[in-house]
């Protein structure tokens, strides 16, 4: 009898949901016409540019990576009697170091969905897991996960109770109203599992936005290039520097592109003014107390079951379930 070969897995399902793509250039154009010039967090994401976070992920001032999975070790075993036999559904599938964590501690899940814009990130990911995990389900569904999710229509989950993942700090990208919508959009999930960044001193914050070797610099400076590349303008990056600073008022982490002097950029026939200090917004980051970011689940709707945090608390995971 000739010898039995591994079985290989089964291919990765998929949903494709993807939204229509908004046009590159005239998200730019009218980001540079308002006010406060600002673009969306999404155009920093190029191939360059998701290197550059990767690189961001391990520097020595950037505790948030390092400081979640570190809690997903410690509180695995409890964190896995809160996923119970549901689907596990991830929100951002990422670098998938997180999520393998979890399914190490929760053999008892058999079916992981991972949610993602990227698809084909996206089915690499799902790929990676079902091939690492035996006997696992990943489903891979590509669709934007702060609109609401088309689950229902998917045929291995009618009728399963599923359980909602949302690690990083990404819930800090919001308004503090949008929080409140994002949670009640993703509750038909059922209960959440949610990486929150806590306050801290601008000591600890404004190093981990605006590293010493500049990694968080290039980062953003990096959508200029794009942009130059892209949609023919011509920013002149010696003439911008990266800027990252927290406001304590508002509890939040404000990065923005500088301009060092008064010019003017071209983007095709649009001209595009800037005075010397304006500034072009780039991303911001809210931070939480854990009173004041439950406080926000409940106003969604949620109850909160238990957090769980570093010995620093410099980070938290909320499990929150559905009043």
């Amino acid at each position: 009898m000739p010898p039995t070969s591994p079985t290989k897995p089964s291919p990765v399902k998929l949903y494709d949901f993807h939204p229509p793509v908004e046009d590159f250039r005239s998200a730019v154009l009218r980001g540079l016409s308002l006010p406060q010039k600002r673009l969306s967090p999404q155009f920093l994401y190029d191939k360059r540019g998701s290197e550059l976070f990767d690189a961001i992920c391990q520097l020595p001032e950037y505790y948030l990576t390092r400081t979640e999975m570190g809690i997903l070790r410690a509180h695995a075993k409890d964190i896995a009697i809160a996923l119970d036999h549901r689907a596990l559904v991830e929100l951002g599938s990422g670098s998938s170091q997180k999520i393998r964590i979890l399914l190490k501690a929760a053999p008892q899940v058999k079916t992981y969905v991972g949610v993602d814009i990227s698809r084909q990130h996206l089915q690499e990911a799902c790929g990676a897991l079902m091939a690492d995990f035996e006997g696992l389900e990943a489903i891979a569904v590509c669709a934007d996960y702060t609109k609401p999710l088309p689950l229902g229509t998917i045929p291995e989950l009618r009728d399963r109770p599923t359980i909602g993942f949302f690690p990083g700090s990404s819930i800090g990208n919001l308004e503090p109203a949008e929080v409140i919508t994002f949670l009640k959009t993703v509750a038909v999930l059922g209960d959440l599992i949610v990486g929150v960044d806590l306050k801290k001193s601008a000591a600890i914050l404004e190093p981990a936005y605006d590293d010493a070797q500049g990694v968080s610099a290039a980062f953003a400076l990096n959508v200029l290039t794009r942009i130059n590349r892209e949609l023919e303008a011509d920013f002149d990056l010696s003439q911008f520097e990266y800027r990252a600073h927290y406001n304590e008022k508002v509890g939040r982490i404000e990065m923005a592109i500088a301009s060092l002097c008064d010019q003017t950029v071209h983007l095709g026939e649009a001209k595009i003014p800037f005075t010397a200090g304006e500034t072009l917004r780039t991303e911001h980051s809210y931070k939480y107390t854990v009173d004041e970011f439950q406080l926000l689940a409940m106003e969604a709707g949620f109850q909160p079951v238990q957090v769980w945090t570093d010995g620093q608390q410099l980070f938290s995971l909320h499990h929150l379930k559905q009043m």
